[in-house]
């Protein structure tokens, strides 16, 4: 989707083995309340990897800050993790709370999680510190190991602030978790993360603290699509140090952590790339990453990509989408041209700059190691896919699905244009229509969009998540707390009615 102008806006894979919901054995006292317990869980386990939990309850007096500790004893290694600044030393684990969830108030309870890599057992930490004080024991008492529950597997609940989202992969043409069951990507888009920081502004629009994610989990979304900027990213010279390189990269993994924190997929897309462009709808002419080019640069998207890839990898639950909008097809003479450059890019028909093509950036992800699922749009901004199929990218590891972007102002906006191309794509991998809006204020043409998709069993995400005025945004809601627009409305219930 194009932005409004500045004014206004002011403007894994393979043969995992999840075992979601078990709680396993928790260290209690016999005797006197303790001055803080520490419930651990897995909540999802494949071969090489799981991920872990821990709810933390403060019983003595409050704190405004807090420290957990504790000791792997079978070579666990935390990769990354959420509500919490994570890291490893040895065998020692240690979570530092975030900015938003320091104060602990006598009684009061937080919650965490991580990834982490294994190889063999799994077991189960025995003992943990908070602030240095010994939790799950009275005072002066000797530590009796007691389980709390039975590690019995139980399903992930709805999206609604608990849970862990599914690691995804391909299965035909069709979306499943790790058990085989098939799994619609519903939600909405979270615009700013593109372009707040190479305008020297921040790097989100508008909160994404845990209460502001919140509130999209409270529309019943399971996905929130998280538009990037490549020079941000990469931390490239004509972006301010505090909005790029590794504060836009620790923002990023800290907004990811959240959403999945709240049960929801997070979707990474690069919005805004290189590349000088003047031709037939150029955005800008701007060299840099400022607006919406026809197709990612060469130069610096594979790099993004393998620096994205790289980061996410030990995650399955990220998903990754290549390119927002490509529109070669403004540029060069003929349509097949515009495939071509989609496809292998090199030096495109009316293109000043050296393309990435699909097939480099999906290179640049299966090299990284990464084998999160991955979305490839195709032409005319994401609208056109009528020959995605001739021309689809090579991927190794068979985790590829089509990206779909519509509005009322599109083309192909029409059931009788879905029928004739999406519905031949669809019949061979998933589809996901990573933007749907209107520009009307309303929600009659998405309310028919969702619908032919319900119908269809595809995907499909909601631009956007940002308060700015529904006609040139187009914007869902007025309020960070979820408010919806009059446009917004319609998806909100949509939503609230297929989850609630």
């Amino acid at each position: 989707m194009r932005h409004p102008p500045r004014s206004v806006l002011l403007a894994v894979a393979g043969s995992v083995a999840l075992i979601a919901g078990a709680t396993w054995p928790v260290v209690t006292a016999q005797g006197a309340a303790p001055l803080c317990t520490v419930e651990y869980s897995v909540t999802g386990q494949w071969d090489a990897g799981f991920q872990g939990a821990v709810r933390i309850t403060n019983n003595s007096t409050a704190l405004s800050s807090w420290t957990l500790t504790f000791d792997f004893a079978s070579g666990q290694k935390v990769t990354q993790g959420w509500n919490a600044t994570w890291s490893q030393s040895g065998t020692t684990v240690t979570a530092v709370n975030e900015s938003y969830n320091g104060a602990l108030g006598t009684g009061a309870s937080v919650s965490a999680g991580f990834l982490a890599s294994r190889s063999g057992t799994n077991a189960v930490p025995t003992a943990f510190q908070l602030n240095g004080t010994t939790c799950n024991v009275d005072s002066g008492s000797t530590p009796t190991p007691t389980a709390t529950a039975t590690p019995t597997p139980t399903p992930t609940g709805p999206p609604d602030g608990g849970g862990a989202p599914p690691a995804l992969h391909v299965a035909g043409n069709r979306l499943v978790d790790a058990g085989g069951t098939a799994h619609r990507l519903l939600g909405v888009n979270r615009s700013g993360g593109e372009f707040m920081c190479v305008q020297g502004r921040g790097i989100w629009d508008g909160p994404v603290d845990d209460a502001a994610i919140g509130a999209i989990a409270g529309w019943k979304a399971d996905t929130v699509r998280i538009p990037l900027n490549e020079e941000c990213w990469l931390g490239l010279s004509n972006v301010k140090p505090e909005y790029g390189g590794a504060h836009y990269v620790d923002a990023v993994k800290d907004l990811v952590a959240r959403v999945e924190a709240h049960g929801m997929t997070p979707v990474l897309e690069l919005h805004w790339t290189q590349g000088q462009y003047t031709g037939n709808s150029a955005g800008c002419t701007d060299v840099h990453a400022t607006c919406q080019k026809p197709m990612p640069d060469q130069q610096y998207a594979p790099a993004f990509w393998s620096s994205v890839a790289g980061t996410f990898k030990n995650d399955p639950a990220v998903v990754f989408d290549l390119f927002n909008e490509p529109y070669p097809d403004r540029a060069t003479a003929t349509t097949t041209q515009a495939w071509q450059c989609w496809r292998d890019g090199g030096t495109c028909p009316g293109i000043g700059y050296e393309v990435a093509g699909m097939q480099d950036l999906v290179d640049a992800v299966r090299a990284a190691g990464a084998r999160n699922v991955i979305l490839a749009g195709g032409l005319a901004y994401s609208n056109d896919l009528s020959q995605w199929l001739t021309h689809r990218p090579t991927d190794p590891t068979g985790n590829l699905a089509a990206a779909y972007h519509v509005y009322n102002f599109n083309s192909c906006a029409s059931e009788s244009c879905w029928n004739s191309t999406l519905v031949p794509v669809a019949a061979q991998v998933p589809l996901v229509a990573g933007e749907i809006g209107e520009n009307t204020c309303s929600h009659g043409f998405v309310d028919q969009v969702m619908k032919w998709f319900d119908d269809h069993g595809l995907s499909y995400l909601g631009w956007t998540w940002n308060t700015w005025d529904c006609s040139s945004g187009p914007s869902l809601i007025s309020g960070y707390d979820g408010t919806p627009t009059a446009y917004g409305t319609g998806l909100r219930d949509h939503l609230r009615a297929l989850n609630g």
